[in-house]
């Protein structure tokens, strides 16, 4: 019997962009705050979820995500989402959990440069 992964898979921005555009069904969770949200956004529908925040929607996860598709969480620079989906893994049980590797700045420099640094 394989052993249960209990840390998140990474992934490069590029490649999550690839997957999107074959139209997986990939979710995406956004973890920055709101004022990051505001400064660089991705394209795509995002759920999200500020870590600083977590209290107002930690009681709501199973509405706002669904454990049989994979989940590919993001944020600045990769550290935060990191722990999300650890946790989201190791305490919740979901099965495909990426780590998009750099994050938002990495989308930025690897996928889509008008999606502004920070």
């Amino acid at each position: 019997m394989a052993p249960i992964e209990t840390t998140p898979q990474t992934i490069r921005a590029r490649d999550l962009q690839e997957r999107l555009e074959r139209g997986e069904a990939i979710q995406l969770v956004d973890v920055r705050e709101d004022t990051e949200l505001e400064l660089a956004r991705l394209p795509h529908a995002v759920v999200h979820l500020p870590l600083g925040r977590s209290n107002e929607w930690i009681g709501q996860l199973n509405q706002l995500l669904d454990r049989d598709r994979p989940v590919a969480v993001l944020c600045h620079a990769g550290v935060r989402s990191w722990h999300l989906g650890c946790w989201l893994m190791q305490e919740h049980g979901f099965g495909a959990v990426w780590n998009v590797q750099g994050g938002i700045d990495a989308w930025s420099v690897e996928v889509d440069p008008a999606v502004p640094r920070y």
